[in-house]
């Protein structure tokens, strides 16, 4: 079986390919992509794989634009951290819908589905699809991040971390007694991974816990500053633009 992975966190792509090979050792990864742009010219320029494993959120976009743009007919299993995309991944070919953080167990299912498909050659009814994910279910938000300490690996459970920002391109999270870690995901990426009762992204460079806010400064012009605890290194200022959102979040 021939496959790409269309994925825009390395160490994502990396635990699906070990699984694939965990599964099947003659399983062909024909290529890793991070981006719809280059997963188009990709798919231009390459014979079809026998099935595509893609992510919703890429480096530019959603991957829902490639089915826009060229035509596509392959198989495909998403993965993401949402149940809300399910009917329009139908749309496009989807055999599954894994949501993330991937189980291999269920990894193994939709490959199984995805060869009984193809062997019988007739496309996922839409019921079973529905019926294959709980909708009622409330969304599974991450709870916890594997960091690295020189050579060792560490679980950072999110109850003990209070903000995430993002410098010189890298995103780190900083836990209740001010430790700092570079994490493998943007903080877009956060925002669609962790339960927004808790976490809000006040500014382009942060996104904050409600219980790591201190103190909140009203300067002219609506402008809000905020006392992190542990203290920010910057000034932290809510954007202009997020004011009434955060005031909002902050009331519920």
């Amino acid at each position: 079986m021939k496959v790409i992975i269309l994925e825009d966190e390395h160490l994502t792509a990396q635990r699906l390919e070990n699984m694939l090979k965990k599964y099947d050792a003659g399983i062909e990864i024909l290529a890793t992509i991070p981006s719809v742009a280059e997963a188009i010219e990709w798919l231009k320029t390459n014979p079809d794989p026998d099935v595509i494993f893609m992510d919703i959120h890429l480096e530019d976009g959603q991957s829902f634009s490639i089915f826009e743009q060229i035509n596509l007919d392959v198989p495909v299993i998403f993965a993401t951290a949402y149940d809300e995309y399910t009917i329009q991944a139908f749309k496009v070919n989807s055999v599954d819908y894994l949501m993330k953080p991937i189980n291999y167990e269920e990894l193994v299912a939709a490959i199984e589905k995805y060869k009984r498909i193809h062997e019988q050659k007739q496309t996922q009814p839409l019921q079973a699809l529905l019926e294959s994910i709980n909708k009622d279910k409330e969304p599974e938000y991450k709870q916890r991040f594997l960091v690295s300490i020189g050579s060792r690996l560490k679980t950072i459970e999110v109850d003990d971390i209070n903000y995430f920002y993002s410098a010189e391109k890298i995103t780190f999270l900083v836990t209740k007694d001010n430790q700092r870690f570079p994490i493998d995901f943007s903080l877009d990426k956060l925002a669609l991974m962790l339960d927004p009762k808790h976490f809000f992204r006040i500014n382009r460079q942060m996104m904050v816990k409600l219980y790591a806010i201190g103190n909140i400064h009203v300067f002219s012009k609506g402008r809000l500053k905020l006392d992190l605890q542990p203290a920010s290194k910057e000034e932290v200022f809510v954007s202009l633009d997020k004011v009434t959102d955060f005031k909002e979040w902050l009331g519920k």
